[in-house]
């Protein structure tokens, strides 16, 4: 009788369909199963350490590049080095951040992942073309603590439509770019942290070479958030990151390696923009350039009012 009934009905339970559906299940909601919580992944010293370096050198090293080779080399006419620093950061990032999915413990929403990492790829590439020629005003005399109409350079502009020409190509730069790009990478980000939790609490430690990168990748995130102008964004994450925390301990779950390295990371974050915002507090210019209830200057707005004006 239970063979014939099996026959009749090949997905019943303990059959071939059976477990074919409950995978697919699985895979599509991205459930965590008690295997899932039992292990918890190594930690990805390699990703890590080369998310880090790219990010410093592609990203926080690009600017600076376009300053310290010559002019002869890359005319104004032309791409900076810069710029091709800022194309190889945006296929660098996404194979890295699907590598770290890859290792995820937990089995992720893939169409929300390849969604995040297309507008990812689309906003840093319109933040590709705005920053570019935004950069390269700098040596036409553009000063980055001024807003676009009052900059010298602009505001006599004839006639005066080229000038919101400029306030369009600010808007695709610091507004549009800067949305596409930060709103889908920090979601990933905590995609991914959502599976960073293991069973055992004496899997919840940091190894020793996450102990190191911590600084720089604290560091890092700094520069992303005052110069992204992104501190809602990057507040919010980390809430929800510590709000799924304490939610997980209710289960007896524990941050793995990763989750610690990741969240260590944001907390640096946090207490080096607070250090920042403190050290800044009463600069008038700006104040006035970033008269919102949120006060976080941007790092190359200091530069050019504080650091290049003196030379």
């Amino acid at each position: 009788m239970e063979a014939a009934r099996r026959r009749q009905h090949p997905g019943a339970a303990g059959g071939p369909g059976a477990q074919l559906g409950a995978s697919f299940l699985q895979a599509r909601h991205g459930s965590v199963s008690p295997d899932e919580a039992a292990r918890a992944a190594p930690f990805h010293l390699d990703l890590w350490f080369y998310f880090t370096l790219q990010n410093w050198v592609l990203d926080f090293g690009r600017p600076i590049a376009m300053l310290v080779f010559p002019l002869e080399w890359f005319p104004l006419s032309k791409p900076s080095v810069g710029d091709y620093f800022h194309m190889a950061y945006n296929v660098i990032t996404p194979f890295l951040l699907l590598k770290l999915i890859e290792r995820s413990p937990r089995t992720l929403p893939r169409s929300i992942i390849y969604v995040s990492i297309i507008i990812f790829i689309m906003g840093a590439s319109i933040h590709l073309v705005g920053d570019s020629v935004n950069h390269r005003l700098l040596f036409s005399g553009y000063q980055h603590h001024l807003s676009v109409r009052e900059n010298p350079i602009i505001k006599n502009l004839k006639p005066e439509t080229l000038i919101d020409s400029f306030e369009l190509l600010y808007y695709y730069d610091e507004y549009l770019g800067h949305c596409m790009w930060y709103i889908p990478f920090f979601l990933i980000l905590f995609m991914y942290f959502s599976g960073c939790f293991t069973a055992s609490k004496a899997e919840s430690l940091m190894p020793g070479p996450a102990l190191l990168l911590v600084a720089p990748s604290g560091l890092y995130y700094w520069y992303l958030v005052t110069e992204g102008q992104i501190f809602i964004l990057f507040i919010f994450t980390f809430f929800a990151m510590l709000a799924l925390v304490l939610h997980q301990q209710r289960k007896r779950l524990f941050l793995d390696s990763n989750g610690l390295f990741l969240l260590s990371s944001f907390a640096l974050t946090l207490l080096l923009v607070a250090l920042w915002v403190a050290w800044l507090w009463n600069d008038p210019v700006l104040r006035k350039k970033y008269p919102g209830v949120i006060y976080v200057p941007e790092p190359w707005a200091f530069y050019t009012l504080h650091v290049s004006s003196r030379h």
